[in-house]
């Protein structure tokens, strides 16, 4: 084998989930077609939950300083917006961050971590055998290169090119409107039309090196295809259009086209390819969760693969990447489709009356506090749960587990996001369990890290639970609330067998 692991495009998908697999140990090569690293940056965001991830990675002092955090956030354009600052996260905000910065951490820490990244090289195929997969590339200077690994992963876009040779559906809606994008060296707009572009819906932002982007939906342009290229005169017109002011723009560094093609891919897994980010799901990027929802399927597959590799998976645990990120990639082409179709009938003339009612009317239910908080856990992806394999599970099962505070015995105060740093599966006691560090270092050590709390924080979600399992994504695999040691601890070997696989050591 000349890797373990091939991950196809070296996006912020690639990048992290190259990441998580060296974390565990996997020799991973990350394939990148474009030779230099992308130096425009179509996404903008970071949401909680994606914040969250590199919280429990001990990255996120890496992302702070370079971006603006935002409290609130937008859904179809309403005017009432999404309060992030209200969900339970000590993240409750946007970070405010270009792409080209999100993908230079990454690349600088998988380099850290060992991974090779190889750019310049373009993926020609992918085939497959009960063994492995050979990916066959063309090299830099000309000539092709067959590289063979166990696995291989697609993260190279929604024109995936390995989705396409593993035969895997792309189902979905053609594209049907489009919008443009614009970075401008020079803004020279009148007093006022700032505002008033605001105020009609174009999106104003300032970006690093005295950039600014506009992004604007013109009722004249929204049917013209997205491979058409963007002028600097159409991006003038249109804005005078919709705001009365060109807003002075004048030096475009990039000029952009998008639509809203919505596909989701049949099946995230055949064989041994799977499929992360754009190769997995595209819609128009509406409310900035695209790069997000890539970043959350990096981190759900990381650790699976990983435990693959090492032959220590349980049965069933690749094949639930597919079950849990599918069902989160289709809830998102829905939300997206959703706030497409509300855009759209703003812009066209005969839906004018009742578009602005219906707005009217979201915006009313976006103020009461309960749809706030359900759509802004949507959004923010911090209200996403996987399903239980057990219908008799706790309820915390699926869900993230809370950033709490904690001491653990023996060692100073500490956050539970900490303690998932190295990538492992985090046993936490809550009561006292003398018998729990000898029962987890003799079978499960390698890939358990056990901690008893002597103290930590009160937490809703806490009441009551005496022990829970937590795996390397930070979502709860198991808890219980039960007192009973000896129920506990065959309830705990169960969880960790189902999860954890067989322990070292036995067959």
């Amino acid at each position: 084998m000349n890797t373990d692991v091939v991950v196809v495009g070296a996006g912020p998908t690639g990048l992290l989930l190259a990441c998580e697999l060296a974390l565990a140990g996997v020799r991973t090569r990350v394939l990148e077609r474009r030779t230099e690293p992308q130096s425009h940056s179509r996404a903008l965001s970071l949401h909680p939950r994606s914040l969250e991830l590199m919280d429990q990675r001990g990255l996120l002092d890496r992302f702070l300083p370079l971006g603006r955090t935002v409290p609130n956030w937008h859904f179809a354009g309403l005017r009432t917006q999404l309060d992030f600052s209200a969900l339970d996260s000590r993240h409750g905000y946007t970070l405010f961050l270009a792409q080209a910065r999100t993908e230079a951490i990454l690349e600088e820490r998988a380099h850290e971590l060992g991974v090779e990244i190889s750019r310049g090289y373009e993926t020609l195929g992918v085939s497959q055998d009960g063994d492995g997969v050979e990916v066959e590339t063309r090299v830099p200077g000309g000539g092709t290169e067959t590289v063979r690994g166990l696995y291989a992963v697609g993260c190279d876009g929604g024109r995936s090119i390995v989705r396409r040779a593993a035969g895997i559906g792309f189902p979905g809606t053609d594209e049907t409107l489009t919008g443009m994008l614009g970075d401008f060296a020079v803004v020279a707009p009148q007093p006022g039309a700032l505002e008033a572009a605001r105020a009609r819906g174009v999106i104003v932002a300032p970006l690093e090196e005295g950039l600014t982007r506009f992004v604007c939906l013109d009722p004249e342009r929204i049917r013209v295809p997205a491979r058409e290229p963007v002028t600097l005169e159409e991006f003038r017109t249109s804005l005078t259009g919709i705001t009365g002011s060109d807003c002075g723009i004048a030096e475009p560094r990039w000029l952009s086209r998008f639509g809203n093609a919505t596909r989701l891919a049949e099946s995230y897994r055949s064989g041994r390819v799977l499929l992360a980010g754009d190769a997995a799901h595209i819609h128009f990027p509406a409310a900035g969760q695209g790069l997000n929802t890539g970043l959350q399927d990096a981190m759900n597959l990381g650790w699976k693969l990983a435990a693959a590799v090492h032959g220590w998976a349980p049965p069933g645990l690749l094949d639930s990447y597919d079950g849990e990120r599918r069902p989160v990639g289709e809830s998102v082409t829905e939300n997206t489709e959703v706030q497409t179709l509300l855009a759209e009938l703003t812009l066209v003339a005969q839906y004018e009356r009742p578009a602005a009612a219906l707005r009217k009317l979201l915006d009313q239910l976006l103020g009461m506090p309960e749809v706030n908080r359900r759509l802004a856990d949507q959004v923010s992806a911090l209200g996403t749960r996987y399903p239980p394999a057990d219908s008799g599970a706790d309820p915390l099962v699926g869900r993230r587990i809370p950033d709490v505070g904690l001491t653990a015995a023996g060692s100073q105060a500490t956050r539970m996001y900490e303690l998932l740093v190295g990538g492992r599966f985090v046993l936490l006691v809550l009561p006292k369990d003398p018998d729990l560090r000898e029962a987890v270092d003799t079978g499960w050590g390698p890939r358990v890290t056990a901690v008893t709390a002597d103290t930590y924080d009160e937490h809703p979600d806490l009441d009551g639970v005496t022990e829970v399992l937590v795996r390397p994504d930070g979502h709860i695999a198991w808890a219980t609330r039960t007192t009973d040691g000896g129920t506990r601890r065959d309830e705990r070997a169960q969880a960790l067998a189902a999860w954890a696989g067989t322990p070292s050591g036995r067959s």
